[in-house]
C-alpha cells in the first residue's frame, strides 16, 4: 500500500483548474494522515457578511422565472460531467472513502441537478375547493429566501447538493458552512458552480458562499435572523443545540442526524443476496455512513447459516489505501473515530459482547492514519451500546423468534433513519412495511437500508430530526407557501355562513 496524498491533492486541484487556497484551516488526508491544503477560517463577521450578500443575491433571484432558474442548474451538471474524476478523487482523497464511493458521490450530484433541473417546471400548487359561490381558491409557492446548509464529512458534497440544487431552482440563495475536516472538496465544489455561472451569464452575484470554520462558524451561521432555513447534516448532539436556537428566531430547521439502522433476515431470505447486502451496509465507507447498518436482527432458523458466513467475510474483506483498485474499505475519518469505535468495542464486551474484529491495521505505514477491521459483535440481545450510534464499521448481530419481536426491538432505537427486511413471505415484508412495521423514515424489503436513490425523500424520524432531502416533494422546504382566494363575483360571501351585514 503506498501513500502520495499531498501531491495527490495538488494534482487534483490543477486538474479541476482551481488555485489551491491557503489559511489555518488544515486538511489532512485519512489516507495517511498528510496535510493536504488548508483555507481561511470565517469569523463572524466574515458569515454575516456572506449571509447579507447571498440576501442580496435572492432578492433579485426569486423573480427570475423557475426555468430559468433550472438552467444554471442545468450548466451546473455538465460541469460535473466534465469534472467527475477529479472531483470524485477529491472527494476520496479528503474523506477516505473508496474511490467508487468517491466517484458514486459526484454522480449524486449530477443526479439530483437532473431532478431539479425537471422540478423547475412543476413547482404547483393547488386548486381548492372553496364553500363560496363566484370564488377561486387555490396555493402558491415562493422562494423562501437565504437556505444555510452545514455538511457532514463523510458525504462532503452530495448533502450540499440536495440542498444547493433545489434551493436554487425554487430561487433562494445558498451559504454553506462545510465540515472542518473536509474543506478542500467544498472549495472545489464552489469554484465548479463559479463556473457554471460564467456560461449562464446573468446570475446576481454571490448565489452561492462558502464560509469555512468550526463552530464559531457555524453558530454565526444558525443565529442569523436573514436564514430562512438552516439545513444540517451531523449529530444528534449538534441537532438538540442547532434546532432550539433556530426556533428562538422563528426560523426553519431541516434536521438529518443520526442514524443506528437496523435489518432483519427472516427465515424464508435470500442469504445468498442478504450477505452481500450486509457487507456493504455495514463496512461501506468504512461504516461513516449515516444509513449505515448498525444492528441486524436473525431468526433463529438460519443464524447459524449466515452469521459464520459474515464472519468469514469480515476477516477476508479487502481494507486499505481508497484509491487502490480492490480496496473495498478506507480509514476512519480520524483518531479520534478510532478511540470511539474502541470505547464501544469494550463496552459491547462488558454487555456480554463476542467481537470479532476491531484491530487497528497498517499502523507500521502512517502513525496519522486509523485502518480498521471492521467488527462484527454476537450479542445475547439489545443492550445499551447496541442502542447507541458509533460511527464506525461495527455491526451488532442478535438472534430473533418471531418477527413481532424483532420489530420491537429494531423500533426500541431512539434513532429512525433507515431500515429493511430481507423475506420471500409477503406477509412479513407488508407487515413491515405498514404502521405496526419499522418506525424509520427509509424501509426496505430485500435491499440494504444504505444507498438510497435521489428521487425519494431522505431522511428519518424520532432522533434523526424529521427532515427530509432530496427527491419527492422535500421541495417545498425550500419555500414559502401562500394561500390564495379570489372573489370574481358582485357579493361578498364570508366562510362558515357568518352573517355581518353593515348598516
Amino acid at each position: 500500500m503506498t501513500f502520495h496524498s499531498a501531491a495527490e491533492a495538488a494534482s487534483l486541484f490543477a486538474r479541476l483548474r482551481i488555485d489551491a487556497p491557503g489559511g489555518d484551516l488544515d486538511s489532512c488526508s485519512p489516507i495517511d494522515g498528510a496535510r493536504i491544503g488548508s483555507v481561511r477560517t470565517a469569523s463572524a463577521a466574515d458569515v454575516d457578511a456572506a449571509v447579507e450578500r447571498a440576501h442580496v443575491a435572492y432578492l433579485a433571484w426569486r423573480s427570475v422565472p423557475p426555468p430559468r432558474r433550472g438552467e444554471l442548474v442545468r450548466l451546473f451538471g455538465v460541469v460535473l460531467r466534465e469534472e467527475k474524476e477529479a472531483l470524485g478523487h477529491l472527494v476520496s482523497l479528503e474523506t477516505g472513502k473508496i474511490l467508487q464511493e468517491g466517484l458514486g458521490e459526484v454522480q449524486e450530484m449530477i443526479d439530483i441537478c437532473d431532478f431539479a433541473v425537471g422540478l423547475s417546471r412543476q413547482l404547483y400548487g393547488l386548486t381548492i375547493a372553496t364553500e363560496r359561490p363566484g370564488h377561486r381558491m387555490m396555493e402558491t409557492w415562493h422562494p423562501l429566501g437565504v437556505v444555510g446548509v452545514i455538511s457532514a464529512f463523510n458525504f462532503p458534497v452530495a448533502v450540499w447538493a440536495w440542498n444547493a440544487c433545489l434551493a436554487f431552482v425554487c430561487g433562494d440563495a445558498v451559504v454553506w458552512k462545510p465540515s472542518e475536516k473536509t474543506p478542500l472538496t467544498a472549495v472545489a465544489v464552489q469554484a465548479l458552480f463559479e463556473r457554471a455561472v460564467a456560461r449562464f451569464g446573468d446570475a446576481p452575484a454571490d448565489l452561492s458562499q462558502v464560509v469555512q470554520g468550526g463552530r464559531e462558524s457555524g453558530v454565526a451561521l444558525v443565529d442569523h435572523a436573514k436564514v430562512a432555513l438552516l439545513s444540517a447534516t451531523g449529530s444528534t448532539r449538534m441537532g438538540r443545540e442547532v434546532a432550539p436556537r433556530v426556533a428562538e428566531r422563528f426560523g426553519r430547521t431541516l434536521l438529518e442526524l443520526g442514524g443506528n439502522n437496523g435489518m432483519v433476515v427472516a427465515p424464508t431470505a435470500d442469504l445468498a443476496l442478504a450477505e452481500r447486502a450486509i457487507t456493504f451496509a455495514a463496512v461501506g465507507t468504512a461504516g461513516q455512513r449515516c444509513t449505515t447498518l448498525r444492528r441486524l436482527f436473525v431468526h433463529g432458523d438460519v443464524y447459524d447459516r449466515l452469521v459464520p458466513r459474515l464472519r468469514q467475510i469480515w476477516a477476508s474483506v479487502a481494507v486499505g489505501n481508497p484509491l487502490e483498485e480492490g480496496t473495498l474499505v478506507g480509514p476512519l475519518i480520524d483518531r479520534g473515530s478510532f478511540e470511539a469505535m474502541q470505547a464501544a468495542l469494550g463496552r459491547a464486551r462488558d454487555e456480554g459482547g463476542t467481537v470479532q474484529g476491531g484491530e487497528r491495521l497498517h499502523a507500521e505505514l502512517s502513525d496519522g492514519a486509523y485502518y480498521v477491521r471492521p467488527a462484527i459483535v454476537e450479542m445475547p440481545g439489545q443492550t445499551p451500546v447496541t442502542l447507541t450510534e458509533t460511527f464506525a464499521p461495527i455491526l451488532y448481530v442478535m438472534r430473533y423468534a418471531a418477527l413481532d419481536e424483532a420489530i420491537a426491538a429494531h423500533n426500541d432505537a431512539p434513532q429512525g433513519l433507515a431500515s429493511s427486511i430481507f423475506t420471500n413471505d409477503i406477509r412479513e415484508a407488508e407487515t413491515f412495511l405498514s404502521a405496526a412495521g419499522s418506525d424509520c423514515g427509509i424501509v426496505n424489503v430485500n435491499i440494504g437500508p444504505s444507498g438510497a436513490e435521489i428521487g425519494g425523500a431522505f431522511g428519518g424520524e424520532k432522533e434523526t430530526g424529521g427532515g427530509r432531502e432530496s427527491g419527492s416533494d422535500a421541495w417545498r422546504t425550500y419555500m414559502r407557501r401562500a394561500t390564495n382566494t379570489i372573489n370574481y363575483s358582485r357579493d361578498l360571501p364570508l366562510a362558515q355562513g357568518i352573517n355581518f351585514n353593515m348598516p
